[in-house]
């Protein structure tokens, strides 16, 4: 049973943090446009973008807070723990930052986006950078514990 929740933790964080990854690269290509670009780009990214990291997020999550479990008493635990921390730093970064700030989008105007429009980006981007860095690193260590020799300890 180990092995299918390696993989499905594996998938789920890989689609997670490859989402994140090209969400960034959208967010970061936008930054030389105006506030109407901008907030145009952002509604649609809100429009369904949310579902996708919800369906990618907390299966990864459940996926590898399982697997951190069954590798407790293994050489890859530690390996395995810290993805699970990372993850829950992305998922409570997320629910403290990025989603009150989406929330507030929504209600923005194309044709007059508020006055700190800019600022407002920033902040997203900044927390959204910290989270995909996170969820990342979170694969990286959950795609090196599924390479290594598991021992029991």
């Amino acid at each position: 049973m180990t092995k299918y929740v390696r993989f499905a933790s594996l998938v789920f964080a890989g689609l997670f943090a490859g989402f994140l990854t090209g969400v960034l690269v959208l967010e970061l290509s936008l930054r030389s446009f105006d506030g109407a670009v901008y907030t145009q780009v952002r509604l649609v990214e809100l429009d369904s973008l949310d579902k996708l990291a919800v369906v990618t997020l907390l299966p990864a999550l459940l996926t590898t807070a399982v697997l951190a479990y069954r590798a407790f008493r293994t050489n890859t635990r530690w390996l395995t723990v810290a993805a699970l921390g990372l993850l829950v730093f992305v998922f409570g970064l997320t629910i403290v930052v990025n989603l009150p700030i989406n929330a507030d989008q929504l209600e923005w105007n194309v044709q007059s986006p508020p006055i700190d429009w800019s600022d407002v980006r920033n902040r997203w981007q900044l927390a959204h950078a910290v989270r995909t860095a996170a969820a990342v690193l979170a694969f990286g260590f959950l795609a090196l514990a599924a390479v290594l020799p598991i021992r029991s300890r």
